[in-house]
């Protein structure tokens, strides 16, 4: 065993320092109250998810490569892909959805899925984190699997939606279109192929395509456009995605969420993934110029976004399984969220949050006692703390506990009963600490002022 003499010394030990510390690229760091904001969001999303019957999923951050490629079109190029292991060549998760896929491929004896998951995907993606963009960053995702009447799990997805930013205080409009009624645009305009190649266009047909795809209104407006349109009307892609889009109209009517939505001809998203029903959610649209000129937040694009991919999971295996879908983009919506944050110059993200703070007064500083009451309440499930000292100043103490709603005073039983017209001190027997605690925070839920409590002996 070595002695202590020759143990090395860290302070001696030659290091060089990195030139310079700081997260890769398309990453960051997040501590104490940014961590519990993170926390509140899967929180508030995950209850929605669970009122609608969905049951977490979770699944390796890593598949075999073949997975994924060829999955998302050019996005394939954004896949992080790591070095051979074993003999598999694998890479890291692009979204959560083509791992739902693999596994509704492998698990054949599920016919009917609703499942959600919260986790982290990755993208080598040119990164703008002040618009929320990330190379690292989570989703949550609701998937609605299996073979439904039409459009009633298409519905249910944009309630969910609703109701999840509806949670998160945050107005949305949820910008809808039909991928059928998309494609049928583009051929009456003759021009399908040539899109799809990227070719150019003359200015007859760029104008064509325009005077449809630049409508933006209700779902009823909309749709009496396109009924109206006799050319349009004929086309059997849009004739199906008309009628689709009729029924959804009546069902998001029933669930009294038609003032959320949107019905624009010109979002296109995913036109090799998506098989119906396309949809991103944004911050909600200004009613006027004037309007967005006074608007105020980050600007951070979509905040989720879906819709219906009937063929994905037939890649895998030899049945299709339809599905319908939303991805929530967790850290676009915490820079929203954050943005609203109040903390003052200075203030540390690490800043203690308790319910009850105990301080002591007199000599001694009752360090013994002041643990045992924390602990007796932490133990219960109470947020309690003290301060860390053996003889801690009077003062200091009433200072930490300013902001903690409730105060246990150890000591002198005139400054328990509350000296101060704010404060509203009782004298409580140590046994009945816990329930009387509970009670008065209960108390406070409603009433916002302090409170002081004294434990008897």
């Amino acid at each position: 065993m070595d002695s202590l003499s020759n143990l090395p010394n860290p302070q001696s030990t030659s290091r060089s320092a990195p030139a310079q510390l700081k997260t890769p690229k398309g990453t960051l760091d997040f501590a104490g109250n940014e961590v519990k904001l993170r926390k509140n969001i899967f929180r508030i999303v995950s209850e929605v998810f669970e009122c609608h019957g969905g049951q977490e999923l979770d699944t390796p951050v890593f598949e075999l490569k073949e997975i994924l490629s060829g999955k998302y079109g050019e996005d394939s190029r954004l896949i992080y892909d790591l070095q051979d292991q074993g003999g598999e060549l694998c890479s890291l998760r692009y979204d959560l959805t083509v791992p739902f896929a693999r596994w509704l491929a492998m698990n054949t004896n599920y016919t009917q899925v609703s499942r959600y998951q919260i986790a982290k995907v990755y993208r080598r993606d040119q990164p703008a984190i002040s618009r929320g963009r990330y190379r690292e960053f989570y989703q949550c995702d609701f998937d609605i699997a299996g073979k439904y009447e039409p459009m009633i799990p298409d519905a249910e997805i944009l309630l969910i939606a609703v109701e999840a930013f509806q949670g998160l205080e945050i107005d949305v409009t949820i910008k809808i279109n039909h991928r059928k009624i998309l494609d049928g645009i583009l051929a009456v305009a003759g021009v399908k192929q040539e899109m799809v190649q990227q070719k150019g266009l003359t200015e007859a047909v760029a104008d064509d395509i325009g005077r449809f795809v630049r409508n933006r209104g209700t779902l009823a407006e909309t749709l009496t456009l396109l009924k109206g349109s006799v050319e349009l009307s004929q086309n059997e892609y849009i004739k199906a995605g008309i009628d689709d889009m009729s029924l959804l109209y009546s069902y998001l009517r029933a669930f009294d969420v038609c003032d959320h939505v949107s019905f624009d001809l010109s979002l296109a998203r995913g036109l090799d993934y998506y098989t119906g029903v396309i949809f991103e959610v944004v911050t909600a649209l200004p009613e006027s110029k004037e309007d967005a000129s006074q608007s105020q937040g980050p600007q951070v694009g979509s905040i989720a976004a879906g819709g219906r991919y009937d063929y994905l999971v037939g890649m895998y295996c030899n049945r299709d399984v339809p599905c319908v879908g939303i991805s929530f983009g967790v850290e676009r919506i915490y820079t929203i969220l954050s943005a609203r944050l109040t903390r003052k110059k200075g203030e540390s993200v690490f800043a203690e949050q308790y319910d009850v703070f105990v301080v002591a007064t007199g000599a001694g500083g009752l360090l013994l006692d002041r643990m045992a009451i924390s602990g007796q309440l932490t133990r219960a499930g109470i947020r309690a703390g003290y301060l860390k000292k053996t003889q801690p100043s009077l003062r200091s103490q009433l200072r930490a506990a300013e902001k903690v709603p409730l105060s246990i005073i150890l000591g002198f039983e005139e400054l328990a009963a509350g000296n101060d017209e704010k404060d509203r001190g009782q004298l409580v027997a140590r046994q009945d600490l816990v329930k009387e605690v509970k009670k008065i925070l209960e108390r406070l839920g409603q009433d916002k002022t302090r409170a002081i409590c004294s434990p008897q002996k």
